[in-house]
């Protein structure tokens, strides 16, 4: 395996990256308005983002992937492959990320929404400066340990033909017939990406939960 082969796993990595933090971004974005409707009270909105988070959180990233790719073709909207991909892994993300913050949300001691409310705090002060902070803190490991199983997920954009780290190693193994080394190089290159925020997410928990005591 020579410079070149190397230079298009790099190339392979940054859309790794890059997908990831789209699909991070973006989903946080549609998890918080996600976990903000599951715990306003109102039983149709709590319904409905129950039933979305059930559809994406019941049916394998693969999948979702595909209908969005080959799906949405079929009525006559052709996306280009990385957009799809953006798009399947901000749904998925906002599916599950919704769900952990609203855990998160309603793990904050009920207390703190009585006194707000006593204070006569308006609902969008109260979720921004009370609650909010709290959760966020709160659902920080768990959101990490996500972030780590988002990163390995966009290894499944090969499905609709998108040129990621994963189906870099692929190419390169079918040129080169070497695939131990150029898997082995890959999956060195993940455990790069994910070996921290793991680390990460572990000392968190502990730190939080020494505090908690």
């Amino acid at each position: 395996m020579g410079r070149d082969e190397f230079i298009f796993l790099l190339i392979g990595l940054k859309w790794t990256v890059v997908l990831s933090v789209v699909g991070f971004i973006c989903g946080s974005i549609g998890g918080l308005i996600i976990a903000l409707l599951r715990t306003c009270g109102s039983p149709l909105l709590e319904r409905i983002t129950a039933g979305y988070i059930g559809v994406f959180q019941g049916t394998p990233l693969l999948m979702q992937l595909f209908v969005v790719y080959y799906g949405l073709a079929l009525v006559g909207l052709k996306l280009d492959a990385w957009v799809a991909v953006a798009i399947g892994l901000t749904l998925h993300a906002s599916a599950y990320l919704g769900e952990i913050w609203r855990g998160s949300i309603e793990a904050v001691p009920r207390g703190q929404t009585e006194a707000a409310k006593a204070l006569s705090i308006k609902y969008v002060s109260r979720m921004k400066d009370v609650i909010l902070p709290q959760a966020i803190r709160i659902s920080l490991p768990a959101t990490i340990g996500f972030l780590v199983q988002l990163i390995k997920g966009t290894s499944l954009a090969a499905i609709v033909g998108f040129t990621e780290l994963t189906r870099a190693g692929n190419i390169i193994s079918n040129q080169i017939f070497e695939p131990l080394t150029v898997f082995g190089i890959v999956g060195i290159l993940y455990f790069i990406m994910c070996c921290p925020l793991t680390i990460l997410g572990a000392r968190l928990e502990r730190r939080f939960a020494m505090s908690a005591r």
